[in-house]
């Protein structure tokens, strides 16, 4: 994959502009946490049933209240994970969020009784892979912002080195892949090369483990261990939403950011990174 001059300045530039909008929704409390995955995760759905309609015509034909329902019902899980976070006095966001949530259960099949002859259980399918696909990452990453930790692990701590760690190994695999790439990594995008996918991952674990662990002293085993999940379960993410735009026969899933594509453009890797790494933080952390 020969380098570009041109793409690498676009994409560097709206990667730019990113990163301060995403460091603004990470660091000014947990509100803007919140707000800001909670964009995402609208962004994303959207565009994962403009790709299962392309993929499947049947999908289009889901009532309105099935299509904005089902994002509703991920949002919800997203503030039932919201902690004892206060919204108002004597009311918290995960309770708002509980009582969401038992509500569109409540209506959400009835609504489908309703609206039967748009009903079938492949369409009821493809919504439900949305919500393990998508909120449940989402949901799970508002778990590790509010997750008890030991003392010395701050609430950002692992959704920092979780990012970190994808957005460096998409960084330099990029590069890497395109000076030395030669070894195509998979049919499924060909840009793709080993010695991209390998030079990414190891420049992420070195890179995120030395900055970690000399910023926030954090065991180091911890450090590679993350940063080394995030990297490979975060390729296989690429490599799944690149499968999904193949099927649906579109380059980028929206057109958010230039030269990035989408939301789920921007976020293939952290949405089947982000189980993985709350698996280990759950049984190891």
């Amino acid at each position: 994959m020969p380098f570009n001059l041109q793409t690498f300045k676009t994409r560097a530039l709206t990667a730019i502009v990113f990163v301060i909008v995403m460091l603004a929704g990470l660091f000014i409390n947990f509100y803007s946490f919140l707000i800001l995955f909670s964009i995402i995760h609208f962004g994303c759905w959207l565009e994962f049933q403009k790709l299962v309609g392309l993929i499947d015509p049947v999908y289009n034909k889901v009532s309105f209240f099935h299509k904005y329902g089902i994002i509703l019902l991920g949002w919800s899980l997203m503030l039932c994970a919201s902690g004892t976070t206060p919204l108002a006095s004597a009311v918290t966001i995960t309770s708002v969020g509980w009582w969401m949530l038992i509500i569109l259960i409540i209506i959400l099949p009835a609504i489908e009784m309703i609206h039967l002859q748009s009903f079938t259980f492949k369409n009821l399918g493809y919504s439900f892979s949305g919500l393990l696909y998508i909120s449940l990452s989402w949901t799970l990453m508002i778990d590790l912002r509010n997750r008890h930790l030991p003392p010395d692990y701050h609430d950002l701590v692992i959704p920092l080195v979780l990012i970190a760690s994808i957005w460096i190994n998409d960084t330099m695999a990029y590069i890497v892949g395109s000076f030395i790439g030669r070894s195509p990594l998979s049919s499924i995008s060909p840009k793709k090369t080993w010695e991209g996918t390998a030079g990414g991952a190891l420049l992420a674990i070195i890179v995120v483990t030395m900055i970690s662990h000399l910023a926030f002293r954090l065991p180091v085993v911890n450090l590679i261990v993350i940063s080394t999940i995030a990297a490979i379960t975060g390729t296989a993410g690429d490599l799944l939403e690149s499968k999904l735009k193949r099927l649906a026969g579109v380059k980028d899933s929206g057109e958010l950011m230039p030269g990035h594509g989408g939301f789920l453009d921007r976020f293939d890797s952290l949405l089947v990174a982000i189980p993985f790494v709350w698996l280990y933080v759950y049984f190891a952390i």
